[in-house]
């Protein structure tokens, strides 16, 4: 077998920055957190909006308070902002409601055009989906990612990064992805250049119904083929390959590249499909914008705990209680998001309009692309990797460029990727080349 051109791909190590934002996650902040949305009572969609200790409304007041107390030790750099609008009628809601997210934004130094977002939902349900009044506690289902997002907030709020960082609490998950959905149709029609989006749902708990255990891993749902695939890009697809290679599949694998460490003491699973069976979070959302984006959950659900009035059934406790939640995990979770998050902000952009060159057969590959606009930019490397492999193995370092020649290695044989990579070491995801 010739020799494999470029060096192994090895994984991007925290540097002192992150390892410090790291050592800020608080486990007791984080239980606190849940215990304050839990003690709401209810925080259903089409519960009270005007009732000043139960329902949404004083759920997202609260909400809203501790994301402005972030926002004043920014410096200006992170802005907080409520996005309200009138739901019509659907099958999960009767009435017309008024739907709220919250949105802080921490502006990037350099970038701040790039966007980033992280979100979890703020709204519970109960086995009946249109009982608005119940005891609907939600602890896990989604305080666990709403007090992911706050704390998130927390610790990135004074500090600087390169890029924009979007920290949302969204609403209406429940009755149907209707907050996220507004806000990516928001975001879409601003032109907003999101490059990565993460939905943090059910992410509190480690132990599965039949008593299974893993507290050290953490599920990552990523689509391959695009949502918004058109039909002349599937043809190109059918042709040449990609089905795992979509931009949120090459989110999903940057996160493993900076997030699976000693410092988060995690291990992601990364699962080639846009969300388990029958079931559906606020990225979905975001894919039918053409954003990129993934959900995180828990390793293994327990059932009886979701979607679940709170009862007692053959001895058995039944419901979303704050009793079965595991705060050791949700802040090894946070430290995966900040890992993630941090990393591709301080990181470069996705490069844009990565190409193959297929105007004639040959046996070697040329791929271009346009110049990032990072300041600190150091240069690009093209990586590869067997057809058959899940993820990328090698990278060739080509230097400040917009094309690259590989004579005698041929793009019919492996998969190739671009990826940038600034002064400081910090990698950019991988784009995947479309024929030219």
């Amino acid at each position: 077998m010739p020799p494999q051109p470029g060096e192994r791909i090895q994984p991007q190590r925290p540097d002192r920055e992150l390892r410090d934002i790291l050592r800020d996650v608080d486990r007791r902040h984080l239980e606190e957190t849940v215990h304050t949305l839990v003690g709401f009572g209810t925080r259903h969609t089409l519960s009270s909006q005007t009732d000043p200790v139960r329902g949404i409304g004083a759920a997202t007041q609260w909400a809203q308070q501790q994301l402005e107390r972030y926002a004043a030790q920014s410096g200006g750099r992170m802005t907080v902002e409520r996005q309200s609008f009138l739901q019509s009628p659907t099958s999960r809601v009767p009435n017309p409601t008024t739907i709220t997210n919250l949105i802080a934004t921490l502006r990037g130094t350099t970038s701040p055009d790039r966007v980033y977002v992280v979100s979890g939902h703020i709204d519970s349900r109960v086995t009946d989906v249109l009982t608005p009044d119940a005891e609907e506690p939600g602890a896990d289902d989604d305080a666990s990612g709403v007090a992911l997002v706050l704390e998130l907030a927390r610790v990135m709020s004074t500090r600087q990064p390169e890029a924009t960082i979007v920290f949302t609490v969204v609403a209406g998950e429940e009755q149907g992805l209707l907050g996220s959905a507004f806000q990516a149709a928001q975001y879409k029609a601003a032109g907003a250049d999101i490059q990565g989006m993460f939905s943090c749902d059910i992410v509190g708990s480690s132990t599965a119904d039949d008593g299974t255990r893993d507290a050290h891993t953490i599920r990552l749902f990523t689509e391959g083929v695009p949502t918004t695939e058109t039909a002349s890009q599937k043809s190109i697809r059918l042709s040449v390959g990609g089905e795992v290679d979509g931009p949120s599949r090459q989110l999903g694998r940057f996160a493993l590249l900076v997030a699976q460490n000693e410092e988060t003491d995690m291990r992601i699973r990364h699962i080639y499909r846009r969300d388990r069976y029958l079931r559906g979070s606020d990225h979905l959302s975001y894919l039918n914008q053409g954003y990129p984006a993934n959900r995180f959950t828990e390793p293994n659900e327990n059932f009886d705990h979701e979607h679940q009035d709170v009862r007692v059934e053959n001895n058995v406790q039944i419901g979303d209680l704050i009793q079965f939640m595991d705060f050791d995990f949700l802040a090894r979770v946070v430290k995966v998001n900040a890992a993630t998050m941090w990393s591709l902000a301080q990181g470069p952009g996705t490069p844009k309009n990565v190409g193959i060159l297929t105007q004639a057969l040959t046996n070697s590959t040329d791929l271009v692309w346009n110049a990032n606009p990072e300041p600190d930019l150091d240069g690009y490397e093209v990586v590869w990797r067997e057809t058959t492999d899940p993820d990328w193995t090698h990278a060739i370092p080509v230097g400040n460029v917009t094309s690259a020649s590989l004579p005698h290695f041929s793009k019919d044989n492996v998969f190739f990727g671009v990826r940038a990579v600034d002064k400081t070491g910090h990698h950019s995801p991988v784009a995947f080349p479309v024929p030219r």
